[in-house]
């Protein structure tokens, strides 16, 4: 089939319908359309509840204490999200999402009954903490979970599509939601409205059922700080993940300084009163709706690294532009190119994060990512605090504005680099999927299979490996033509995007047959414990591979075993 660049009168249709399957893939495949309404369950409790606690602390010390609020909110938080993230690496994802949002929404709850009795602001302070301590572990354990729903890096892109779409919902629901709570009821509604959103977002992912892709074996789980190291681990090792890391921490100061921001700018500059701050928050979810909407045309990119370095910008050049636009419809108008960049980022960075680190510590780099928006998020409402307080409101703005697009900026090269490389392995990834045993895996499997490929070229008439031979590798042919013979007889031939070798894997015995070239081949070569580990630890394959190896046994059998 021809790349959709090759027929550009037909362009728009084609992104509209790849737009449309996207969306459509994450509805029929019953447990990703829960796992992503519990995601939109979540995020509307926690854009809901950071309205709620703003006008709290607002109402008791003003800029500075929204700000606090913010840094006490966010510090344990960062201090726990990599120590707990493991617990998701170790068994079932979704029910790591379970509990934490139980947590939240009793939490929530909790701030509610507070209010209500007119008991001491510190407990909702307190309470607060509870809750965003469990919110850091929600996304990581999201996040880790969706590959292993989804077969490909284009399921992958449209699931964190859909997944940013939702995201942006919740951002534009949970804020309009309490601007008309704080109008008509009072704060303590809002938060019973973040509590029984979280309770939900439990309820949806209870028994989920799909297979989990095979993790390695061990006998006792290592304590959790030292496995928590794994994580930072992968993450110092890897420049590509360093940098998706230091640019989310760039777009999270921002987000931080934000949640102060739109409550100053709605009461101080802008005089629109508490509602304000819900209708300012509302706009920024507006244009996340649409930024999302936008995003979805865009799944089949192979630009996401440049797509998520514009997302970055856009989360602070409207920021600073409101300074010199001091009107609500502007400032409206401009946090919805905010909402905008927060979709490009979704979409580009978590699939690349999803795509770059390996599956067995994917929930820990989410960890640590987590960790460094919580921690981001509580500097940036702290340092955008003080700012108001020392410079004023335009100067902060024109000040936090600046630092998101200085950054895209320069990783714009390495970015588009990183876009290469996996454009690469999303060829490699089709051709492994053209054998119908390795078709069966999951997105994070057959990723491990095509990052530990090896390259082989082998001239005509050569052989590739002999009857009789140690097994070291399977093969998948992409391009040329190989005989198989046993015991002297030519069994069959294969050609590109078939694969061979995996009767002595699977059986763990000397080959089998002899397989020798009858053009110039270029193969790609799966060593032996990688392919057991991936192919025979999960059962469809497994299953798959067990089939294979039966029914070449019967068919190609000249007087035993052969292997083709």
């Amino acid at each position: 089939m021809r790349h959709l660049a090759e027929d550009p009168p037909n362009r728009p249709r084609a992104r509209l319908g790849r737009a449309a399957a996207a969306i459509a893939g994450s509805a029929r495949n019953p447990d990703l359309r829960r796992a992503q309404l519990s995601f939109l369950a979540a995020w509307s409790a926690e854009w809901s509840f950071t309205v709620a606690l703003g006008i709290v602390a607002y109402r008791d010390g003003g800029p500075t204490a929204v700000g606090l609020v913010g840094l006490l909110r966010m510090a344990p938080a960062a201090v726990l999200a990599p120590l707990l993230s493991p617990l998701a690496d170790r068994g079932r994802r979704e029910r790591v999402l379970v509990a934490v949002s139980l947590v939240r929404g009793i939490a929530t709850g909790a701030c509610a009954v507070v209010l209500a009795l007119s008991g001491p602001v510190p407990l909702v302070y307190l309470l607060a903490v509870v809750s965003t301590m469990a919110a850091t572990l929600y996304r990581p354990a999201h996040s880790a979970l969706l590959p292993s729903l989804c077969r490909t890096g284009y399921e992958l892109a449209s699931a964190n599509v859909v997944r940013g779409l939702l995201d942006s919902a919740a951002s534009l629901i949970g804020p309009l939601l309490a601007a008309v709570l704080l109008g008509s009821t009072g704060v303590t509604s809002v938060f019973v409205l973040a509590s029984v959103a979280s309770l939900a977002a439990a309820g949806l992912v209870v028994g989920l059922k799909y297979d989990a892709p095979p993790r390695p074996a061990a006998e006792a789980p290592p304590p959790l700080l030292r496995s928590a190291v794994v994580g930072l681990r992968a993450v110092s090792r890897s420049s590509d993940l360093a940098l998706i890391m230091g640019l989310a921490v760039v777009q999270t100061l921002t987000r931080g300084a934000l949640t102060v921001l739109t409550v100053v700018i709605a009461i101080d500059l802008l005089d629109t009163g508490e509602s304000g701050v819900g209708l300012l928050n509302a706009g920024l979810g507006a244009g996340a709706v649409l930024g999302s909407l936008g995003a979805s045309l865009l799944v089949d990119t192979r630009r996401l690294g440049g797509w998520f370095a514009v997302g970055v910008a856009l989360w602070g050049l409207p920021v600073a532009l409101i300074a010199a636009v001091p009107q609500q419809a502007a400032a409206l108008v401009l946090l919805a190119f905010v909402g905008v960049g927060n979709a490009l980022i979704d979409l580009g960075g978590f699939t690349l994060l999803g795509r770059i680190a390996p599956d067995d510590v994917l929930a820990r780099v989410f960890g640590v990512l987590e960790s460094l928006v919580a921690l981001s998020m509580g500097v940036g409402a702290l340092a955008a605090s003080y700012l108001v307080e020392g410079a004023g409101v335009r100067v902060t703005l024109v000040a936090v504005g600046a630092l998101c697009p200085l950054c895209a900026v320069l990783s714009w090269p390495r970015l588009r680099r990183m876009d290469g490389s996996l454009d690469i392995r999303d060829r490699d990834i089709a051709t492994l999927r053209e054998v119908p045993m390795l078709g069966a895996l999951p997105l994070p499997s057959i990723e491990q299979l095509a990052r530990g490929a090896g390259r082989l070229e082998v001239p005509a008439g050569q052989v590739v490996f002999r009857q009789g031979d140690h097994a070291e590798h399977y093969y998948v042919i992409e391009s040329g033509r190989v005989e198989v013979v046993g015991d002297g007889t030519v069994i069959t031939t294969l050609g590109p995007g078939e694969g061979f070798g995996e009767v002595a894997l699977v059986r763990q015995v000397p080959r089998t047959a002899t397989v020798r070239t009858l053009d110039e081949v270029h193969l790609q070569s799966l060593q032996a414990d990688r392919f057991r580990a991936v192919v025979l630890g999960f059962p469809p394959s497994a299953r798959d591979a067990g089939t294979t190896v039966d029914s070449m046994l019967t068919r190609y059998a000249p007087r035993g075993d052969t292997d083709a």
